[in-house]
């Protein structure tokens, strides 16, 4: 059993319930196939994560708006239901819905939810689906953005639609939209912080746009078009490591405002925290899983300080966010010649 109920409706109740009440109408993660004028289905995930409820808020936009009557077949895979009655990322004994979308045999065995996400990949294979957004909030202070994981025409025109900044990162290999990547033009929303108005107008005018378009835009961009980044590294806190954002004692404490800095380019030397000694105090991971603090960060004076100009995205003050995901992406400029990096090994079950 892999606990994913698959429906081809959805109560009429469930348009006035907010995210925190799905779990009324809905036994769990479920997979809803609506029939639409048109074929393939446009995939939509949300509340992949449950305190982000833009994506549910889409899709209420969107079904109000056209009822039965949907210019596109829409398939929709409605996530961690039980987390989000609670407003929470994740519950604690759950895995982050947003990095299990790989995985071996083993794997799919062991964990229901990657045999959950595995089922969703494998009916949507065969539906030929024609092309996945996954819709997300921040918790920091960050500006609406894409994300996309392939370089395609297809695929930053999609991003495109919805911001001219667009991210382009390989890892963590376990996220939805690398997984639909192999399967048609997918992207990423960021949508802002969640109940940002403006980000759930964007959001449902690019989902409107798919559903009533015939093939997806394959013009291809240039620099010029869009302002894209690379995720280069994560940066972690160890998990017994104190931190602060309000200068409580504690090992590491952040200096006030330090979300701020999400998207800004920030000079070598800037001081990031103060600490309780000279130790590096954070893990920094590459794409290639190497460990690479000190090729970003230095510490002196008992002070956390950039060694090379950086640009942060996804800091938050949050401390529970810290934990369960990390302290923060860090990103280059990408030009577009220089090509796509090789994607992670494919799922097993693709």
């Amino acid at each position: 059993m892999t606990g994913l109920s698959v429906r081809h409706d959805l109560p009429d109740e469930i348009l006035d319930r907010p995210a925190h009440r799905l779990h009324e109408v809905l036994d769990g993660p479920t997979l809803v196939h609506l029939q639409g004028d048109r074929e393939p289905p446009l995939f939509l995930s949300v509340l992949l994560h449950g305190n982000e409820d833009t994506g549910w808020r889409v899709v209420q936009n969107i079904l109000r708006e056209h009822g039965s009557a949907l210019p596109r077949s829409l398939s929709i895979f409605i996530g961690n239901i039980k987390a989000a009655r609670y407003g929470k990322r994740r519950l604690e004994r759950q895995p982050d819905f947003n990095r299990i979308w790989a995985g071996s045999p083993e794997e799919i065995n062991q964990s229901p939810e990657h045999a959950m996400v595995a089922e969703v990949l494998q009916t949507m294979k065969q539906r030929g689906v024609f092309a996945s957004i996954d819709i997300h909030n921040n918790t920091g202070i960050n500006p609406h953005y894409a994300c996309v994981n392939r370089l395609g025409a297809e695929y930053l025109n999609l991003a495109k639609s919805f911001s001219r900044m667009v991210i382009y990162f390989t890892r963590p290999s376990g996220v939805q939209s690398l997984a639909f990547a192999r399967l048609c033009p997918a992207v990423t929303l960021e949508c802002g912080q969640p109940g940002d108005e403006i980000g759930i107008q964007l959001a449902t005018k690019l989902v409107h746009q798919i559903l009533h378009i015939d093939s997806l835009p394959d013009t291809p961009i240039s620099d010029q078009e869009i302002d894209l980044y690379h995720t280069v590294a994560v940066a972690k806190v160890p998990p017994k490591t104190r931190i602060s954002f309000h200068n409580e004692p504690a090992d590491i404490r952040f200096i006030r405002g330090i979300e701020q800095l999400n998207f800004e380019e920030i000079p070598a030397g800037t001081t990031l925290a103060r600490l309780d000694n000279d130790v590096m105090p954070i893990d920094v991971m590459n794409e290639d899983g190497e460990c690479v603090a000190d090729q970003y960060f230095k510490v002196a004076d008992q002070q956390l300080q950039t060694r090379a100009p950086l640009m942060p995205s996804m800091l938050t003050t949050d401390e529970r966010i810290v934990r369960q995901d990390c302290l923060c992406y860090l990103m280059e400029r990408y030009a577009l010649e220089r090509g796509e990096k090789p994607l992670p090994e494919a799922p097993m079950w693709n």
